[in-house]
């Protein structure tokens, strides 16, 4: 198949709903997925009505089923992925985003928060790595957040000094190290990986107080799927900007 394929998670809403209409209109095949079936269909109608060639799939990052069955679905349709964006994550420890959690977080929603943006991630992209490798450009990006950077953290002069919600936090952190990690595995192939932050967007999560509207949100997302072989690999970037780890 000749034409792009393209999977986005948590696609039913906002930023991932967003970053497969973009996608869908520079012509690639998306599939967009969505734990709860009734708003992820209800989205892609509303796409598909556009003229937008989108799909939906249920897929629950969380379900090891909806993990294996994403894999078998991609391979018997399409044979390969060539973009894999990550984008369904969660933040609820708080609804305060200047506030420090470290000492007060719950153990449940601590491991809640990793299983989710961490841990299921690397789940799905390590499963869904095989049919990636059969593209002949493969794209990953890792939907991190600037809250992820130690070094920002850790100076008293940086814009989100004053923010640590430790669990949600501590994921995006880690899934840095992922990128960076697989990105050095893949070396010697055409896979690129990337985190993306989207920046400060007008969602569920980032509120209405956020300065950035959802279109803008996605571009991230999108340019770093669509990068050419000259494209960064293994890098932090927010609208073609390398952000410090």
């Amino acid at each position: 198949m000749s034409k792009k394929i393209a999977l986005v998670t948590g696609a039913n809403k906002g930023l991932g709903l967003e970053t497969v209409k973009q996608l869908a209109k520079e012509g690639i095949k998306v599939i967009a997925g969505s734990r709860n079936p009734e708003k992820g269909l209800k989205s892609v109608e509303a796409l598909q009505a556009q003229g937008l060639d989108v799909e939906f799939l249920q897929l629950d990052v969380d379900n090891n089923q909806d993990i294996r069955n994403t894999h078998d679905y991609i391979l018997n349709r399409y044979g390969k992925l060539d973009i894999l964006i990550n984008n369904a994550g969660v933040q609820i420890e708080s609804r305060e985003w200047t506030t420090n959690t470290t000492e007060s977080i719950d153990d449940t929603v601590l491991r809640s928060t990793l299983d989710t943006n961490f841990f299921n991630l690397v789940k799905l992209t390590n499963t869904l790595l095989p049919l990636i490798k059969k593209s002949a450009a493969g794209r990953i990006v890792n939907l991190s957040s600037i809250l992820g950077s130690l070094g920002l953290h850790a100076s008293q002069d940086s814009p989100i000094y004053q923010s640590k919600l430790f669990a949600y936090d501590t994921s995006k952190t880690a899934l840095n190290s992922y990128t960076v990690h697989l990105a050095q595995s893949l070396a010697n192939t055409t896979v690129k990986v990337n985190s993306a932050h989207p920046g400060w967007v007008k969602t569920d999560m980032g509120t209405e107080a956020a300065p950035m509207n959802i279109n803008d949100g996605a571009k991230t997302s999108v340019a770093l799927a669509l990068l050419d072989e000259n494209g960064p690999n293994g890098k932090f970037i927010h609208l073609g900007e390398e952000l410090p780890w």
